[in-house]
């Protein structure tokens, strides 16, 4: 997939992903660009989820507003 062959991994496998209309520097390989004054949404897929999921007792990040 070389779209995603560049993705910056956390120390701890995580990933954060950067959305808005321009990229913030340094996180242009993480970034998925929106359009300006547009509403967007995201769905997450799950491929094998675990037990953790079905539980609830993991759940993904909320979004977090950044300053450029």
């Amino acid at each position: 997939m070389e779209a995603v062959k560049d993705i910056a991994i956390n120390a701890d496998g995580s990933v954060d992903v950067w959305f808005g209309p321009t990229a913030p520097k340094g996180h242009e390989n993480n970034w998925v660009q929106t359009v300006p004054c547009q509403g967007w949404s995201v769905l997450l897929r799950l491929y094998g989820p675990e037990k953790s999921w079905f539980d609830k007792t993991w759940r993904p990040g909320e979004f977090e507003s950044q300053e450029n």
